[in-house]
């Protein structure tokens, strides 16, 4: 597998490209329940194969090379991504899960979209665990599953790559109490810890994707009624949790600010942090973040970005 550091790219693999199509790739024949059963009482189909749909399951959409890097950080054995993909070339022709890629005018995607198959399902129930997972799920439009594969990305990162990493949540849910809404933060959170004390990073996933600034804006708002009515425990949190936005690349970090700040959305209770995609790929995340900074002088904001050791 090729390393973070060593993927040299000047656009995100996640960055919503103009006219983008999401292309079926998996398997469109019947295969019965005793066939699926068979391969697994003759070992075709064992406790590796398992543990990707749990994966899958979790994550809801994934890559290859995303989940080979989750069964790596786990210690789960898997030899190489090639044989991680032969594995899920057998689940997909088994319908137990079902593949995409992305095609626009600029030519089709690198990678292939993993997500889970309605015998996926009927299998994770079989051992017991829990899946929400409904066959609508994967009509889910190509700017939401980039969200939540940026997402991903993002969350890998983290676990791989910061000391302090505790734990991960891919589908936080936070409650916006005066607007009476549940919603969630689109690409996560993190809890990091160091000498007994703890944070939560929230990490709000943005994509130029139809209407991304008007979507902004209302999910903004939710945000703000979140934080400014946050009590101990709300959601889940202990404390007062960091929000950090996650965009395509460094212009798309001044458009999304420059958005926030013109429909007056700022959040006096915390300081919003911006990242991209690629900065995730970093050796170390120490520098991933980025801040927006008003000059007293000029009445201008100047963007900086600075070290946080807690992320080394």
């Amino acid at each position: 597998m090729v390393e973070d550091i060593e993927i040299k790219a000047n656009v995100s693999p996640f960055a919503v490209r103009e006219g983008e199509l999401k292309k079926f790739d998996g398997n469109d024949k019947y295969v019965s329940m005793n066939q699926i059963m068979h391969r697994i009482n003759i070992g075709h189909i064992n406790d590796l194969h398992f543990k990707i749909l749990e994966l899958v399951n979790e994550f809801e959409f994934i890559t290859s090379r995303q989940l080979y890097q989750m069964l790596e950080t786990l210690k789960i054995e898997v030899a190489s991504q090639d044989k991680l993909n032969n594995k899920l070339d057998q689940l997909v022709k088994c319908k137990i899960l079902t593949r995409y890629y992305f095609t626009s005018e600029e030519g089709n995607c690198i990678y292939r979209v993993y997500c889970l198959e309605k015998m996926g399902k009927y299998l994770l129930n079989s051992r017991g665990i829990e899946t929400k997972w409904q066959p609508t799920d994967n009509a889910k439009p190509v700017s939401l599953i980039k969200k939540r594969l940026a997402g991903n990305q993002v969350l890998i990162a983290y676990l791989r790559k910061v000391s302090a990493f505790e734990s991960y949540t891919v589908k936080p849910y936070l409650k916006a109490k005066q607007a009476g809404k549940t919603f969630k933060a689109t690409g996560g959170s993190i809890k990091l810890g160091k000498n007994n004390k703890t944070i939560d990073f929230l990490f709000e996933v943005v994509r130029r994707e139809e209407d991304w600034k008007d979507r902004l804006v209302e999910k903004m708002k939710l945000y703000k009624d979140f934080y400014e009515n946050f009590v101990a425990m709300d959601s889940g949190f202990e404390r007062i949790p960091q929000l950090i936005f996650i965009c395509e690349d460094d212009k798309h970090m001044v458009e999304t600010f420059k958005e926030i700040v013109t429909n007056k959305l700022e959040i006096p209770k915390i300081k919003l942090y911006f990242s991209t995609d690629l900065k995730q790929n970093n050796e170390s995340l120490s520098t991933s973040l980025t801040e927006f900074k008003l000059d007293e002088k000029t009445g201008k904001y100047k963007m900086e970005t600075g070290e946080v050791k807690l992320l080394g």
